[in-house]
């Protein structure tokens, strides 16, 4: 897990939080605060996700090209 994902997971749990609590309190704006952070932190952790997948296949792509192995 890297620091995307990280911050993702914590802005997608932050999110949850508010938008709950906007909706028990009825304040509108919080809830849409929390949906916005939600939304930031689902895209943050697939963007880490994408750089795992991307350094995952450089590193493979190395290996089969390394001519020691």
């Amino acid at each position: 897990m890297n620091k995307d994902q990280v911050n993702g997971t914590i802005d997608e749990l932050v999110g949850s939080a508010k938008r709950k609590t906007g909706g028990l309190t009825d304040n509108v704006q919080l809830q849409a605060e929390g949906m916005a952070q939600q939304v930031r932190g689902k895209v943050e952790n697939a963007w880490g996700s994408t750089k795992n997948a991307v350094e995952e296949a450089n590193k493979e792509t190395a290996v089969q090209h390394d001519p020691h192995v």
